[in-house]
């Protein structure tokens, strides 16, 4: 009896050295953090290595089946958007200029000629150059534009502060009139397009879309997806645009989505969520997608990702085949970077080469 307890003992010590080692234990951790209140605004947060789910939990109202506002994190997906939008032919390049698009729109008296060099890669980059900066709050177009009826003529209409190209300043005025560029070359509302080459194909079918009293849906945020489905969209950029094995952007699209074209200065998403292991990296943007490194003694990762106010992130770490969709409530406030903490801390050394 002595000694088969003993067997049994080894084996039960056994698998827990093994689930040790698996990394689970501390995937097990973020549920305990979370239900003590060191992440009291984390809604969900959903991991996938190697395009499966290893991890999912709900918090505070959320379940699984529960849309959330994805916010900014959004503007991320109408990149992608735009990428099959030139896969297609509808656009030629990202140089083509952003006002032959709107052929019924009608010129104020008095025209910005700068407005003339505009393109659709100055709204990508966030180098547009219209009066309009929501990153330090200095000026934030968008609510304004949520009390007109017609949000893609407010956001044409809008004064220049720079010339285009010459200075990043956010704003969701740049993803608004990307999703009119993308209505207007397809002839499909953009909720159409969206449905047709993205998400059917992704198999996504839950979301609610946002518009305004003539049916223009937003592309800058307010769309309400799953969890489960933001990891979808992870996924696409993690693979190169393959999902499930179809094509359903460019591998040209998406690196150049992805790459580093401006540092935001004096940011950094590690340094804000106050993680004490790691040494703050900068802030990389690109084509509406984020780059940061995570650096720790023992972490080195560079992380593309999707972000929106109040803590909504689609991360990919290629070099661990991995995708990380987090949702949470911590709207304008500095713990809306927490998910950073928590990839520091459990999701990232989970999963990290041994």
């Amino acid at each position: 009896m002595i000694k088969k307890l003993t067997v049994l003992s080894f084996i039960f010590f056994s698998a827990s050295i093994a689930k040790a080692q698996s990394g689970l234990t501390l995937l097990d951790s973020i549920d305990i953090s979370a239900q003590n209140g060191t992440y009291p605004n984390l809604d969900a947060i959903v991991v996938s290595q190697h395009s499966k789910i290893v991890f999912q939990n709900y918090y505070n109202t959320q379940k699984k089946d529960s849309l959330h506002d994805t916010r900014s994190a959004f503007k991320s997906i109408t990149g992608i958007l735009i990428g099959i939008a030139i896969d297609k032919g509808f656009i030629k390049n990202v140089q083509q200029k952003v006002y032959n698009f709107f052929p019924n729109y009608q010129r104020p008296a008095i025209w910005d000629k700068r407005k003339d060099s505009l393109t659709i890669e100055h709204l990508l980059t966030m180098k547009s150059g219209f009066n309009c900066e929501e990153w330090n709050g200095d000026k934030d177009c968008e609510d304004e534009m949520e009390t007109t009826n017609d949000w893609i003529k407010f956001c044409l209409d809008l004064d220049f502060k720079n010339s285009p190209g010459s200075k990043w300043d956010y704003t969701s005025i740049n993803a608004m009139i990307l999703g009119g560029i993308i209505a207007n070359s397809s002839r499909m509302s953009v909720s159409e397009f969206a449905e047709k080459y993205l998400f059917a194909p992704l198999k996504i079918a839950k979301y609610r879309w946002t518009k305004d009293a003539l049916g223009h849906e937003t592309t800058a945020g307010s769309f309400y997806m799953l969890p489960t489905d933001m990891l979808k969209i992870g996924e696409l950029v993690l693979n190169n645009g393959i999902y499930k094995g179809k094509r359903i952007v460019s591998a040209e699209w998406i690196g150049h989505m992805t790459q580093r074209v401006t540092l935001i200065e004096a940011f950094s998403n590690v340094s804000i969520s106050k993680n004490k292991k790691a040494v703050p990296q900068p802030t990389y943007y690109g084509y509406m997608w984020y780059n940061e490194r995570v650096k720790t003694e023992k972490l080195d990762y560079n992380l593309i990702f999707a972000s929106g106010n109040g803590g909504q992130y689609i991360i990919v770490v290629k070099e661990l085949d991995l995708v990380a969709a987090f949702t949470g409530n911590s709207y304008n406030s500095s713990r809306s970077k927490l998910p950073f903490d928590v990839m520091i801390k459990y999701v990232l050394p989970a999963f990290q080469a041994k």
